[in-house]
């Protein structure tokens, strides 16, 4: 039996640039775009980070579980989630089909940008 790896030992700032780095390159990859309210984008990503992590895996962070380890272990929310790798539907709204109403125009976002948007909800 596997269980979720434990990253706690890692810097949360790593963690935060690295799933802001896969969300650009997956977008890019996938000509999907992140929502025209980028503090969507930024909660999200940040998310994503927290719990890479807590779980050692990138989970959605915009769904409720029971057991979260388990989750991980399944693999289906994993970010990109199953929905999104076969049939581009994100849940979270962070990757976005270019016909979607609440896409917006880039594929970009920065650390500071995440930082910022992310303080003002707290």
């Amino acid at each position: 039996m596997t269980t979720a790896k434990s990253t706690t030992g890692q810097n949360p700032n790593k963690n935060l640039e690295s799933m802001r780095k896969f969300a650009e390159k997956y977008a890019q990859r996938t000509d999907t775009y992140f929502c025209s309210n980028l503090g969507v984008t930024a909660a999200v990503i940040k998310g994503l980070a927290e719990h890479k992590q807590e779980l050692g895996s990138p989970l959605c962070p915009c769904r409720h579980y029971r057991d979260k380890e388990a989750e991980v272990k399944k693999a289906y929310w994993n970010c990109p989630c199953v929905p999104m790798r076969e049939e581009k539907k994100c849940h979270c709204m962070l990757f976005l089909t270019p016909d979607n109403d609440f896409a917006g125009d880039t594929q970009s976002i920065t650390t500071e940008q995440i930082t910022q948007l992310c303080s003002k909800m707290e």
